[in-house]
């Protein structure tokens, strides 16, 4: 089993503090790699006009997704054709970049990112892939008159973006670098690519949670569920199960992209309560032959940038400059 990233931030016990001269060359070394582009020793390249990067600062655990939905939602409602571009984490496309086919994507292909946002854009067309510059060529050949939407990328620094709306929310409590804490960079640096920085000028709404059952009906609240994901920071899930009236019962909680694939997944559930899942563990889950014998309701949130008025006229007249 790999080391758990998460828990030692969360915690910031001794192993974080021993670490500390680690986190601090390498804050120093991103410094410096961010400095070149500063400085204009290495030049961005910008093969596609119209991007706009949904980044955040940490390891995962931000809501990136969900708002990069929003935004893609927001930028239809402007009458904007819209593309989008995620790194498809830990599955065979995440190497380079690729135009992902129509209709419902396998997440052990595509990774559970994608086939999520597939599912809940389903007429968007999708490019997956850690290679931004590749990923806006293809947006440039295919799309050429699309805003190109990136689910995380604010540390790809050669590829320039249009606009940068940056995720850092208020709780996150353990403030250092990798490796003593989930800062992927220093907050100043981040903050100062950032168009906006939220919470800010505008903030993410409470999100709004439906539980349905896999036939599509939606169940009284049940007072106990079992709680099954694999998210970076699960304790937000069930917060908000929490919130919406659930009692939590057993939790399996792991890493963040978890393949769920494990014969013993279930294994310290109690069968006979409903489990309760996200929608981007349900994409992953869903291939399994053993969900017969358990009642597997699937949880889906959408999350609104405050106010919504403001947020939509900001945007839309950042794109109309381009």
């Amino acid at each position: 089993m790999g080391i758990d990233w998460q828990k030692i931030w969360r915690e910031k016990g001794m192993e974080a503090w021993l670490m500390l001269p680690l986190a601090a060359l390498y804050a120093s070394g991103w410094i410096l790699y961010e400095l070149m582009y500063r400085l204009g020793i290495k030049k961005p390249v910008k093969p596609h006009s119209r991007i706009v990067c949904i980044g955040n600062l940490i390891v995962g655990g931000t809501g990136k997704t969900p708002v990069t939905i929003h935004v893609c939602k927001v930028l239809m409602d402007l009458g904007r054709e819209v593309v989008v571009s995620v790194n498809g984490y830990g599955s065979p496309r995440s190497n380079n970049a690729h135009s992902a086919p129509s209709g419902e994507l396998d997440a052990r292909e595509w990774g559970d990112e994608a086939a999520m946002i597939r599912g809940k854009l389903p007429d968007v067309p999708l490019i997956v892939g850690r290679d931004r510059v590749v990923a806006a060529q293809i947006c440039r050949d295919l799309h050429p008159e699309a805003v190109l939407v990136l689910d995380d990328g604010h540390q790809h620094l050669p590829l320039e973006k249009d606009v940068t709306i940056l995720l850092d929310p208020e709780d996150i409590e353990n403030r250092w670098p990798m490796p003593s804490g989930p800062y992927r960079e220093p907050r100043s640096t981040g903050a100062m690519r950032a168009d906006t920085v939220i919470p800010g000028e505008f903030r993410i709404g409470m999100a709004t949670m439906l539980v349905k059952a896999l036939d599509g009906s939606t169940p009284e609240v049940d007072p106990g569920v079992n709680v099954l994901c694999a998210l970076a920071r699960p304790e937000r899930f069930v917060d908000t199960l929490e919130a919406h009236g659930y009692m939590i019962g057993e939790m399996k909680l792991l890493q963040d992209h978890d393949a769920l694939d494990s014969r013993k997944l279930f294994d310290g559930l109690d069968m006979t309560k409903p489990v309760v899942v996200t929608e981007k563990d349900w994409v992953k889950l869903k291939h399994r032959d053993d969900l017969e014998y358990w009642n597997i309701m699937v949880a889906s949130y959408d999350v609104e940038i405050e106010p919504a008025g403001l947020f939509r006229e900001w945007l839309k007249s950042r794109l109309d400059d381009v």
